[in-house]
């Protein structure tokens, strides 16, 4: 069996604020569509299920993030999640400059949990937390190839 990661998928509360978001961070949006009707309420369990969607792409063309935005049923508010909380944890970004991720981050009101740390002079990363809750961790490495 071959087995290949095709994405991570996001149910969020405003898509367009979602989009840019990851698109000013530099992801591309390479498709949008309305879905609903007998296919989706099969694959994804939802008697009518009825979304908005957008596939985004990070410019490598390795990644990819299908965010969601529920038309029906009504999506479901819970508070936004915690490190170590079970289940979808975050998305996780390399990045060339964190001070500049941060930067873009912070003019869409998203900001770090803590601060900026140093993992052993390797790595220096941090979890923001994104719109609808995301939470999105940076990590720019710090001893380059």
């Amino acid at each position: 069996m071959v087995i290949r990661f095709e994405n991570v998928g996001i149910a969020v509360r405003d898509l367009e604020a979602t989009i840019a978001f990851f698109t000013d961070l530099g992801l591309t949006v390479v498709g949008r569509d309305t879905v609903s009707g007998e296919w989706t309420d099969t694959a994804v369990g939802l008697d009518g299920n009825h979304a908005r969607i957008a596939m985004l792409q990070t410019p490598d063309g390795h990644g990819q993030i299908e965010l969601f935005e529920y038309i029906h049923p009504d999506a479901i508010e819970t508070e936004p999640t915690m490190p170590n909380e079970i289940g979808m944890h975050r998305v996780a970004f390399s990045v060339d400059d964190i001070d500049a991720a941060l930067e873009i981050a912070a003019r869409h009101g998203c900001h770090p949990l803590r601060g900026v740390a140093t993992y052993q002079d390797v790595y220096k990363l941090t979890y923001v937390r994104g719109p609808s809750g995301i939470i999105v961790m940076f990590a720019e490495e710090l001893k380059k190839a």
